[in-house]
């Protein structure tokens, strides 16, 4: 069995999303992380800037789906890697390699100045890329437990000037705060692709492949009309792969 996608998928459960992103590119929000496995006292959870994708397997898409949505892309590696996209690191628990983070935190915090400043930064962004094998995650207001390591997930996360680069839950939960700073990753930090780049456009449904179809017709046809027929050729639905898996 294949351990990884040579993709790299996103889902939503939007088709309007689906269609703002192949509009605009991928809109890099804040997203609330568990950082209790840091053994962190003042926080559980801090939210990083970030879009998502995973590079499962399309044996094991259905479970990821059926949580995250089932409208979705998928782009190539070379896509992910000219754009910084990374794996996630994994800690197992509060071992060595986690000690060795935490460690390196303390060395950082003591230095003065420009030194501590783009240190702790440098952490931080290292910290945006890791999760616990295991964690919860903030679902309809709710923490839902889940397996984190069986999705195979990278990450874009943003390094703009005037992007701050983590938010406490306190100032998550504050709207019109959290509003104006994805407004900014908005205006600084869309995540683009050319029709190149996109090796499948999903919707659940046969069905609902006209309406994809006709909105890259109408919607994209700023693009050549070679790269609106690779874009269509790249359509498909769950319902018709789930035949063949």
């Amino acid at each position: 069995m294949q351990p990884r996608s040579v993709s790299l998928f996103h889902f939503t459960k939007s088709l309007e999303i689906l269609k703002s992103v192949l509009k605009n590119g991928f809109w890099p929000r804040y997203c609330l992380e568990d950082v209790e496995w840091q053994g962190r006292e003042e926080n559980d959870f801090i939210a990083f800037p970030m879009v998502c994708f995973c590079d499962i397997p399309m044996s094991r898409i259905s479970e990821h789906v059926n949580f995250y949505g089932s409208f979705g892309l998928g782009l190539t590696k070379e896509w992910g890697a000219k754009n910084n996209l990374n794996p996630v690191f994994y800690f197992s628990g509060d071992n060595p390699l986690h000690g060795a983070l935490k460690s390196l935190t303390r060395t950082i915090s003591g230095l003065e100045g420009a030194q501590n400043k783009k240190g702790l930064m440098d952490i931080r962004y290292i910290l945006a890329h890791s999760k616990p094998t295991k964690g919860r995650m903030i679902i309809g207001g709710e923490p839902v437990i889940k397996d984190f390591y069986q999705e195979s997930e990278w990450r874009y996360v943003p390094q703009k000037k005037g992007v701050k680069d983590y938010l406490r839950s306190e100032d998550f939960s504050d709207k019109s705060k959290l509003d104006n700073l994805n407004s900014i990753t908005q205006e600084k930090c869309m995540l683009e692709f050319l029709p190149s780049d996109v090796k499948y456009i999903f919707v659940p449904t046969d069905s609902e492949i006209p309406a994809i179809m006709n909105f890259i017709q109408t919607e994209l046809d700023s693009f050549p009309s070679a790269d609106l027929k690779l874009l269509m050729s790249r359509v498909t639905s769950l319902e018709s792969l789930s035949l063949d898996t």
